[in-house]
């Protein structure tokens, strides 16, 4: 279940549309993308918090099993708070029983254990196991989808509206690229210890008929190095690929990228456009990482604080992900308020760090507040006020 690391920094970039999300790399003059045969798709190094390649991210498509990912993001969030464990049995219902499309074959004889449920859900894609999960997390599959809902709402998922726990047709139910990857880069950050299933090829409750068993998400038998996440595929979506891989990349370490493909024609062509999307991310692009977690990038002079510097950084470690053959040619610059005037809280965003690989443009990164600095006593405040009016 550790195979995936949490995303090095939650993506706080992306653009006015959501609260989370990442920053586009340096797109005027950047690499061309692939064509990729999909409605719409986005390519993020997630390491980086980079936007590498789009199309259409912001257009309404349905989700089909890709819905599954917020069911799972909830399921998840019940185990971490304690609210159900692994082990722990729930019931299967009528409804459950006869949900169409993909299935584990669970009936209303059994008790069915929540991991073995989720295993249903994720590798097999089962829409039963699905259903067994939201009544037994949320007591009725209605209140799981307000849940649902809820929490796309708390992520920052503007554009997502939720019907069902299984992505089922239904209308009102619709998604877009961008959210996907808000929610999908969340659930890899707040969920290392589970979403280690998304990495499962195969996998059999009794009953399930033997040609039901494999993942359908078949990046993970091509390539070594994908670990995750959904698919999906209605008549109305298309089929649709949440897709993420890692791969050791000397010196920065892990480097992990997300594609996401909707609308593609086939099974066989999602499969091979988001590998596409995938190799040309790592080939087109390098990273570089700047300052190490936790690494001041500049520590200016505080004024009226207890403190007399600030350092200024990032949680994690700060990588940019820049044309490749451009490391050599990357440039910073810093920006922020002066003076600083004390307090500041630890994780407040207190400037700018601006990056720049050869003659590409801009790309920007916040700088918070690496520690608190509270404000200095009487005396302290006022002997600062002098220096700083001689200032």
């Amino acid at each position: 279940m550790t195979r995936f690391m949490p995303a090095l920094r939650a993506l706080v970039l992306l653009a006015c549309a959501a609260p989370l999300a990442v920053s586009s790399a340096f797109a005027q003059g950047a690499p061309v993308p692939p064509e990729v045969a999909a409605r719409s798709y986005l390519l993020i190094d997630v390491t980086a918090q980079q936007i590498l390649a789009q199309k259409d991210i912001d257009t309404p498509v349905e989700p089909a099993s890709l819905a599954k990912l917020m069911s799972a993001y909830l399921v998840f969030d019940a185990l971490r708070s304690k609210k159900i464990t692994l082990h722990q049995t729930f019931p299967v219902s009528e409804k459950a029983w006869k949900m169409p499309g993909s299935r584990m074959f669970i009936d209303p004889r059994m008790q069915v254990p929540v991991e073995d449920l989720l295993k249903g859900m994720i590798v097999q894609s089962a829409n039963d196991a699905t259903m067994a999960l939201a009544e037994g997390v949320g007591g009725t599959a209605e209140r799981f989808v307000q849940l649902m809902n809820d929490q796309a709402r708390v992520l920052g998922m503007s554009r997502t509206a939720y019907k069902n726990p299984e992505g089922l047709n239904e209308a009102g139910q619709t998604t877009t690229a961008r959210d996907l990857s808000i929610l999908a880069t969340r659930l890899m950050q707040d969920f290392p210890e589970y979403t280690g299933y998304y990495a499962i090829k195969q996998y059999r409750y009794p009953g399930t008929p033997a040609a039901n068993t494999n993942s359908r998400n078949l990046l993970l038998f091509r390539d070594p190095t994908v670990d995750g996440l959904n698919t999906g595929h209605t008549d109305a979506a298309g089929y649709c690929l949440v897709a993420t891989a890692h791969r050791e990349v000397p010196p920065v370490g892990s480097r992990r990228l997300l594609a996401i493909l909707l609308g593609a024609a086939s099974e066989n062509a999602r499969a091979n456009e988001g590998q596409k999307l995938l190799n040309w991310g790592y080939t087109a692009y390098e990273p570089v990482k700047l300052f190490d977690t936790g690494q001041a990038v500049v520590s200016p002079p505080v004024w009226k604080g207890t403190q007399n510097t600030l350092p200024l950084g990032q949680p994690g470690a700060i990588v940019v992900a820049v044309p490749a053959g451009t490391a050599g040619k990357v440039r910073t610059e810093v920006s922020r308020p002066d003076p600083l005037v004390a307090p500041f809280a630890k994780g407040q965003k207190v400037g700018t760090l601006r990056v720049t690989a050869g003659d590409q443009p801009t790309f920007e990164l916040p700088l918070v507040a690496l520690q608190e600095v509270r404000q200095a006593g009487v005396l302290g405040r006022a002997w600062d006020s002098i220096r700083l009016w001689i200032k």
